[in-house]
């Protein structure tokens, strides 16, 4: 892309006297006057839809300028760092490259390895402080005593049986019982209760204690 350069001042022949051979406009000057004319508009760029080569430059519009004046690659550098400040968290689902590389500003960090990020909540002591930890992969069950208590209030149980004697050569046959009188009957032998305790110590253990998560790179931008 050249701009058009003029060989011959034609303006400077008018001041010569007459009969100076300079004086004369000669045909090859304008026919370099035209050749260098018709370069020049052959590399320029047309108004309507132009086709850039090579590395066009443009005025950087001032941030936050909303019109349909042309962006440079700064003005969109400047943008992209305004809405990613200074402690700002960048996410990534699949590429491990640090946001520096990606984004081409800024000094990333890897941020929040093996935890996931939680609001802040001035009322609550736990969310009240920026970066605030907190929590545990795995709960801890801590040692305790079950106790279970079966109570029987108290029944009645067993019979009494006849007891039947034969007596040798007595002709006869005496039936002895243990309440004089035949028969079976239950003995009502009154049972005050019992009771069952099972008053163990647990043991502590450690259990996996995680939500639904999904993995995927943080970084916090650090400067």
């Amino acid at each position: 892309m050249s701009n058009y350069t003029q060989s011959t001042n034609f303006a400077t022949k008018d001041a010569l006297t007459s009969g100076d051979p300079l004086k004369i406009v000669k045909g090859t000057e304008i026919n370099t006057e035209f050749v260098n004319i018709s370069v020049a508009i052959a590399t320029k760029a047309d108004l309507v839809s132009p086709t850039f080569t090579g590395t066009p430059a443009a005025p950087t519009a001032t941030l936050g300028t909303s019109t349909t004046q042309l962006s440079t690659t700064a003005f969109v550098q400047a943008a992209l760092a305004t809405l990613h400040p200074v402690g700002s968290i960048y996410i990534n689902a699949t590429n491990s490259t640090n946001p520096g590389t990606l984004l081409g500003f800024g000094t990333w960090t890897a941020f929040g390895a093996g935890r996931v990020m939680v609001g802040f909540d001035s009322g609550n002591a736990l969310f009240d402080a920026a970066e605030e930890t907190g929590g545990a992969a795995d709960a801890t069950l801590p040692t305790h005593t079950h106790t279970a208590t079966v109570t029987d209030p108290g029944h009645a149980h067993g019979t009494e049986t006849v007891i039947n004697v034969a007596l040798a050569g007595a002709g006869s046959t005496t039936v002895l019982t243990t309440n004089g009188a035949g028969g079976t009957q239950n003995v009502d032998s009154a049972f005050t209760g019992i009771t069952v305790a099972n008053a163990s110590a647990g043991t502590s253990g450690t259990n996996a204690n995680y939500q639904p998560y999904i993995t995927v790179y943080m970084w916090k931008r650090t400067a």
